[in-house]
């Protein structure tokens, strides 16, 4: 990476989420301890942000979205309950585009910190049994890979996007793939907080036992999976790695 020039378009994406979701976080943090504190209150308390957000009017969309990509930069953070309020509040098309947009935000911004600052950086953001199960994106970094974790539920992808951005994957591949990765997920957690909002709760229960149904071997089976993806990957990859060593000599 050294010296290669990053294309435009690239850097204005990067440079605009960066400067969006570092002054909010820095005025959050140094600026107002105030604030700070309310944000953190927001996150755990559901019918605070349902509240805040309606008094926010115009600007509620675009502060639900930073809401969403500062969940991700931000792992501790519980991204469901911000799901489903999106369905909740905006409806089920809408709550699922802020939803998209502010997820998608904060991935790329998460990706091009792991692919800037590296392995020093994400190890200290990182517990060290999650690097140890985890650390195996850095290597593998593909497509297939990339959309099953992200796909899967239960597996912690707010990590995997720095770790993703430490493999040989590039930044508009990861955009793209991880993106609709999350998709199902977030269009199921929209529907059901629009559902709840319209008091529709036959709706809300067939949506919820089908999701339940199909999320639960995936979830009891995710490890297997992911496992058995990463080896494939090893599998394919390790005929390239050969044929480059014998090349070199």
């Amino acid at each position: 990476m050294g010296g290669e020039l990053i294309p435009k378009p690239r850097w204005i994406v990067v440079v605009g989420l960066a400067t969006l979701l570092a002054g909010a976080g820095a005025w959050l943090a140094w600026g107002n301890g105030e604030a700070y504190q309310f944000v953190l209150r927001l996150y755990e308390d559901q019918a605070l942000l349902r509240e805040t957000l309606h008094r926010w009017g115009i600007l509620a969309p675009l502060i639900f979205i930073v809401i969403q990509a500062l969940q991700v930069v931000v792992s501790p953070i519980p991204g469901d309950v911000t799901g489903f309020l999106g369905g909740f509040m905006f409806g089920q098309r809408l709550g699922f585009l802020y939803s998209t947009i502010g997820l998608t935000s904060g991935s790329l911004l998460a990706f091009w910190v792991g692919r800037k600052l590296g392995a020093p950086f994400v190890r200290r953001v990182m517990n060290r049994a999650a690097w140890q199960r985890m650390r195996f994106i850095v290597e593998a970094g593909g497509a297939i890979l990339c959309f099953i974790i992200f796909l899967l539920p239960a597996v912690p992808k707010d990590i995997a996007c720095y770790l993703f951005g430490m493999s040989p994957m590039t930044f508009w591949a990861f955009a793209i793939i991880s993106t609709l990765g999350r998709m199902p997920g977030t269009w199921v957690l929209s529907a059901q907080g629009a559902k709840t909002a319209e008091g529709q709760y036959f709706e809300l229960f067939v949506l919820s036992a089908v999701v339940v149904a199909v999320t639960l071997p995936l979830y009891y089976y995710r490890h297997r999976i992911v496992s058995w993806v990463r080896r494939r990957g090893q599998v394919e990859t390790a005929p390239k790695r050969a044929t480059g060593r014998g090349l070199r000599k």
